[in-house]
């Protein structure tokens, strides 16, 4: 029976996860609970000693040898203490063996409730102490169950936690037994036990899933300056690259798109815009909008705001889906952005724009460094080399887009 008993404990570390003197500790507490249920009183000194060769508990009975008792529950006279140990002198401690050979039901159940207790207080503190030091972290998880719209998903197959609702990808589907890798914000101590805050919606998600991908921003090669999110839906990407040799749009893409495509799949298919970031506020808010291909910029940095001109077959895409475009931008550059169509520009500034000497294709109005680089490649890098080139010419230069070739032809025409 004891070599049963025994074996169940290790089942119960083996399980739970916690340290086998942390159960004994558990179950000592409890044989205490259940002795002072039947036999004893709160007052009284008990300890519980375990002898490892029989697997027996012991209840011991701890009293102090004093020359006169005051209080009968915490000490006893020498008389009577060498009745119990010979050896027995004043102001030491002696146990007196008081094992009883049965307890009754209401004691059983109550070191039953210690048990229970004490076991999930220890469940507790090993979540905090796994988790405390994951926080801002990518997890693992596995979906439990789901309720409604209530997630149950488990962290490391061991404890299980809910993924709140605002948490969730909107239009996200979850089904038990889906693998979900999730954003640990913060891991909070309270009364019920810790409560560990996950998400599938942090802007830090889309971050940590880059890194997990991208083995240049694990490195630190290519720092990502800045995210705006929309989760499920869009995300705006801001990254940069201290070395002039790498290239941080063409790592964080991959080949093929390879690398994007991984991170979008994990967050169900939402896209993400991977885009060039630049000290320069005007041309990182230029970047930002794309597509969108911007005219003229009036800045106010005191404010905060940025007046953006573009034409008007533009302004769609300046503004974007329900005003997407330009609510992602706002956010990534952290200025209030108003689209305005080129025609309210003032006519001095009109005209100021309309005599802007063009000397380099850098300077062209909308033409992104990425494009730039693409022209570069096919040995294209003044604006005189692109004049009289057709839309098949450009689509004709590697990685340059059918939009791109279009938006060259036209940007052309109006330098000529």
């Amino acid at each position: 029976m004891q070599s049963q008993f025994f074996a169940a404990i290790n089942q119960l570390c083996d399980e739970k996860g916690i340290p086998k003197d942390k159960i004994l500790d558990t179950i000592k507490a409890a044989i205490r609970a259940a002795y002072r249920k039947d036999y004893g009183n709160r007052d009284q000194n008990i300890d519980v000693g375990l002898d490892e060769k029989t697997e027996r508990f012991t209840v011991l009975l701890v009293k102090k040898v004093v020359k006169t008792v005051e209080n009968p529950e915490l000490e006893i006279t020498l008389a009577e203490a060498k009745k119990y140990r010979k050896d027995a002198k004043i102001d030491e401690e002696i146990q007196i063996d008081v094992t009883p050979i049965e307890y009754g039901r209401i004691a059983a159940q109550s070191a039953k409730q210690v048990i229970i207790q004490r076991i999930q207080e220890a469940e507790r503190d090993i979540m905090y102490d796994t988790f405390k030091d994951r926080e801002n972290e990518l997890i693992n998880a596995l979906v439990h169950r789901v309720e409604g719209q209530n997630v149950y998903v488990n962290l490391d197959n061991k404890i299980t936690t809910n993924l709140s609702r605002d948490q969730q990808i909107p239009r996200e589907r979850y089904y038990g037994g889906q693998r979900l890798k999730l954003y640990l914000d913060k891991v909070i101590k309270t009364t019920k036990g810790p409560q560990l805050l996950i998400s599938r919606t942090h802007s830090s998600l889309v971050r940590k899933l880059m890194e997990l991908e991208i083995p240049e921003i694990k490195a630190g090669l290519v720092e990502i300056k800045g995210i705006a999110r929309e989760p499920g839906v869009r995300s705006k990407v801001a990254v940069s690259s201290s070395d002039p040799k790498i290239d941080p749009i063409g790592s964080c893409v991959g080949q093929k798109g390879v690398r994007v495509t991984n991170v979008m799949d994990e967050l169900n298919g939402e896209r993400i815009d991977i885009i060039l970031w630049h000290d320069n506020p005007i041309e990182y808010i230029k970047t930002a909008l794309a597509p969108a291909k911007v005219a003229h910029i009036e800045l106010s940095t005191e404010s905060r705001r940025a007046k953006v001109y573009v034409n008007p077959d533009q302004r769609p895409l300046a503004i974007g889906k329900e005003g997407q475009n330009v609510r992602l931008a706002s956010r990534l550059t952290d200025y209030e952005i108003d689209i305005l169509d080129i025609g309210e520009l003032s006519a001095e500034a009109a005209k100021a724009l309309e005599k802007k000497k063009v000397d380099t294709i850098d300077q062209l109005e909308g033409v992104t460094p990425e494009l730039v680089a693409k022209l570069a490649t096919a040995n294209l890098s003044q604006p005189e080399q692109l004049k009289g080139l057709s839309m098949k010419d450009f689509m004709g230069i590697e990685g340059v887009t059918e939009e791109e070739a279009n938006y060259l032809v036209e940007v052309m025409k109006k330098v000529a």
